[in-house]
């Protein structure tokens, strides 16, 4: 059986939670720790020549900057290695490694960038650096690219080469069809790494089924304390010293690496948590960069099941390499969702042609002035139509809903009460068929940052019904120093950043329209109509 070495990698890619920044006594803390406990190899962080050096951060300019903060500090048997995305720290910034407090570099490099990234590693090892080849996404090659990789690797023979799971897509029989690939193919002397995360919770699991492996080959297993790292985080170091003392004989201590996850990083997790949750999961099930998944999901506007069905129409190169463009257009594409509803507008247009309407949205301003609009209710016993929300003193003649998300709140409350509903083409009906169905595309605006506005979407289907006049109670408007609706749930941290947008947008639909339809306003709004 050949050498098992476990690598501790929370200084360099739990980095990414807190941009790297533990302050230097936590970073003396930890290193000294992961040290004592007997790890093989410690990664202490990134080299990246654009990066100011900083006494508290564990991302460096250079080589030189790396004794700055742990020259003094006694690794014993253990390898020190740093990392360098390829392209982002030249040969210029790193000194021969006999000047250097590094043993070794890991570098990782997207399969595009092989060739020069394998001719890179070439020179560092010409420095006298042990050196790691790190696959980036290695889930994206090809039998023939990986084959390309390995003739690569075996003319520069790296320290070793590593299969790095960037966005855990990984299980077992993938694993083991790389593994294979590199273990039979790569010459003897390279050892063969993996790096987990955990989208899927399978980066220990994956790391273990390596292990099982009976192998004359090095190799190299990556680890963070409490799974700290990128996205999903990764397999936690503590899991993996108990495997390997258990199973493999090892002797790590693992009361050490236990007392730097108390003492050390325990205070990044909150709020910045790290680990496996559904974001993580809906990126991973759908073999796609977890850009997309947060790009959908601040749209605040669909379900998950729509996210997961877009997701799902993203083809080829771009599902891991992230195009916000190109999500945009499959977004656009995916909300249109043209269906046939000459039949729904001509029964809308029989019940409203001609009437004037009650429009109620979830505004503050609904409790606020409540004995206001009850009064005006009974008064004028108007047609009400709430808009992506069920008022709690009111019954609403129509719900309007154009957002999958809005909807899946109001789930039962909708269920309990019988509701008149039109929706748009966008949103699906959870049981059964709503009583209206419009399309969503010529409500869309598309020359604006945020195409789906309900209350312009509804005004819009309201001057296509002829309905020439309709009073607003619930639509104040957006603040971005206080709380913009009613209910606390349904507020959105992006709305506040856009406030002044929105009520500037807003104000400029209502004065365009004017001609169209009459709105008056039955509560108080930041919404300014220029006559």
């Amino acid at each position: 059986m050949g050498e098992i070495k476990l690598l501790d990698c929370t200084l360099r890619d739990g980095g990414y939670i807190n941009d790297w920044k533990f302050g230097n006594n936590n970073l003396v803390s930890i290193f000294e720790r992961i040290v004592d406990a007997g790890t093989d190899i410690i990664e202490i962080g990134f080299l990246d020549e654009k990066r100011p050096f900083d006494l508290d951060r564990s991302i460096m300019p250079d080589t030189g900057c790396v004794g700055k903060i742990y020259g003094k500090l006694n690794k014993k048997q253990t390898m020190v290695v740093g990392m360098i995305d390829y392209g982002k720290c030249g040969l210029e910034y790193i000194s021969p490694c006999n000047e250097s407090f590094l043993d070794g570099i890991r570098v990782i490099f997207k399969k595009h960038l092989r060739k020069q990234a394998i001719a890179f590693c070439g020179e560092l090892k010409k420095l006298g650096y042990k050196v790691f080849a790190q696959l980036v996404s290695v889930t994206s090659y090809s039998d023939e690219e990986m084959m390309d990789l390995i003739q690569l690797a075996n003319q520069v023979r790296p320290y070793a080469v590593s299969m790095v799971d960037t966005y855990g897509l990984m299980h077992q029989n993938n694993l083991m069809h790389y593994f294979t690939l590199l273990s039979e193919n790569l010459h003897s002397g390279i050892g063969l790494g993996y790096h987990a995360h955990n989208n899927f919770q399978m980066g220990y699991a994956n790391c273990i089924t390596m292990l099982s492996n009976e192998t004359e080959r090095m190799m190299i297993v990556d680890g963070s304390l409490y799974g700290m790292g990128k996205s999903a985080g990764n397999a936690p170091i503590e899991l993996l010293a108990m495997h390997l003392n258990h199973i493999h004989g090892k002797r790590y201590r693992i009361s050490q690496l236990l007392e730097a996850i108390d003492s050390n990083i325990s205070q990044f997790y909150h709020p910045a948590t790290w680990g496996y949750n559904m974001f993580y999961y809906l990126a991973a099930s759908n073999d796609c960069h977890p850009d997309y998944v947060s790009y959908l999901m601040n749209k605040h506007t669909l379900s998950v099941k729509s996210i997961n069905e877009l997701l799902g129409k993203l083809e080829g190169e771009n599902k891991l390499l992230y195009d916000k463009d190109y999500m945009e257009q499959l977004y656009v594409q995916y909300q249109l969702n043209e269906i046939n509803d000459r039949k729904a507008q001509e029964l809308l247009k029989k019940l409203f042609e001609g009437k004037e309407l009650l429009l109620v949205g979830p505004g503050k301003s609904m409790e606020l002035e409540h004995d206001k609009i009850e009064s005006y209710v009974k008064e004028q016993n108007l047609p009400i139509i709430s808009i992506n929300y069920i008022p709690d003193y009111l019954h609403p003649d129509y719900i309007f809903i154009s957002n999958s998300k809005r909807y899946v709140q109001m789930a039962t409350n909708l269920s309990q009460e019988k509701y008149k509903i039109i929706a748009t083409s966008n949103v699906t009906c959870s049981s059964g068929e709503f009583d209206y169905v419009i399309n969503i595309g010529p409500l869309l605006d598309r020359e604006t940052e945020l195409i789906d506005n309900s209350l312009a979407m509804l005004l819009r289907q309201l001057i296509r019904l002829q309905v020439k006049t309709v009073v607003l109670a619930g639509f104040d408007g957006y603040s971005c120093g206080e709380m913009n609706y009613l209910n606390e749930h349904m507020e959105y941290e992006f709305i506040k950043n856009k406030s002044d947008y929105l009520n500037r947008y807003m104000s400029a639909f209502l004065t365009e329209n004017k001609s169209l339809i009459n709105v008056r306003f039955l509560t108080k709004t930041k919404y300014k109509m220029e006559y």
